[in-house]
């Protein structure tokens, strides 16, 4: 038994030593190229270190410089395009700076997402930046605080007392959309998104509302909020589109599965873009782009939030003080095939297309 848990123990500074006849600071040195070093003893090493395996422990050096050369990061999920991309971007970023990226997915949980951030506290990382659950006010960003950890605070986030923080414009994207909609003669719009308590959410929702209100006093806004995911909000559009009453011209989702949702449902009922019901969505994704028609959509600044986030959280890392700021980058609007006027005709209710 403790044969085999030798063999699966990981080979330390000292087994090399030991097996090259040297010490372990005669290790190190070589292992860090200094040459001052005799050529005899560095060969021993070497031919040490090619024997048994041996590999250098980041973290075990990085713990005697007291700090590590690790970046966190906490994305409320992958799966989506946004966030893939985000971690994508965050860290190819990190590695020009000579760090290591450990992202991690917090699962739409705020349990899990401080959870995590307490282990990257324990292995002490150099610094985290931190996609909340819902907003700057959650308990992983709390915990930070409390901690004294270096982070920085990106996407679902508005602005924070502690934190710089990185975001879309979010409000300004939504009001780009509302006027592209009353311009086009929208005069009854639904507007799909998850619960409200994620500032993003408020911010799109909010920025709509209150530039299609001032363009169009007239103009009728319903709104589908749903906690959770995409089956719950797949019965409140089954629900809302069934009710008989006159259905909206256009739908636009605050969030990419809400699209998804509700281009499915239009497709289960025989309604086409944008002949019968217009339809855009808050973020991007390939799919919107080769499907026919090609859904609108507001896109993300996915690397210029990630390149200010690293920007902003290396220059906190380096000793930098002062309040913390928050930065807002402007997305793109592309007005694709399925947005256009609304008919002349109203649009009748719910029942499915024969």
């Amino acid at each position: 038994m403790a044969q085999k848990e030798a063999q699966q123990r990981r080979p330390s500074i000292h087994d090399v030593a030991s097996h090259a006849g040297v010490s372990a600071a005669t290790v190190s040195k070589v292992l860090s190229g200094v040459t001052t070093v005799k050529p005899e003893n560095a060969q021993r090493v070497l031919d040490a270190v090619e024997m048994l395996g041996y590999r250098v422990d980041p973290l075990a050096s990085d713990m005697r410089r007291a700090k590590r050369r690790i970046i966190g990061a906490i994305m409320p999920e992958f799966e989506s395009e946004f966030f893939g991309q985000m971690v994508s971007e965050l860290e190819g970023l990190a590695e020009q700076r000579g760090y290591t990226l450990v992202a991690a997915s917090s699962r739409e949980s705020e349990a899990r997402e401080k959870e995590i951030l307490a282990r990257m506290h324990d292995w002490r990382v150099a610094g985290v930046v931190l996609a909340p659950v819902r907003n700057e006010h959650g308990p992983a960003a709390a915990f930070m605080k409390a901690n004294g950890m270096t982070g920085v605070l990106i996407d679902r986030v508005l602005a924070d007392d502690a934190f710089d923080t990185v975001s879309a414009d979010s409000a300004a994207a939504s009001a780009e959309v509302a006027r592209a909609l009353v311009g086009m003669g929208h005069r009854h719009v639904l507007v799909v998104g998850l619960g409200q308590q994620a500032a993003t959410v408020r911010a799109r929702l909010e920025g709509f509302r209150r530039t299609a209100l001032e363009l169009a006093p007239d103009i009728r806004i319903d709104v589908v909020l749903c906690e959770s995911d995409v089956e719950p909000l797949r019965a409140l559009l089954h629900d809302y589109f069934s009710k008989g009453a006159e259905r909206p011209t256009a739908v636009y989702s605050l969030f990419l599965k809400g699209t998804l949702v509700a281009l499915s449902e239009f497709r289960r009922r025989g309604w086409h873009c944008p002949n019968d019901i217009s339809l855009v969505g808050f973020d991007d994704a390939e799919w919107m782009q080769v499907t026919w028609p090609a859904i609108a959509a507001v896109v993300q600044p996915v690397r210029e939030i990630a390149g200010n986030a690293m920007e902003v959280l290396f220059r906190r890392i380096e000793g930098e003080g002062g309040p913390p700021r928050a930065r807002l980058e402007p997305c793109k609007v592309l007005m694709r095939e399925s947005v256009g006027s609304p008919g002349s005709v109203p649009h009748s209710g719910g029942g499915d297309r024969q």
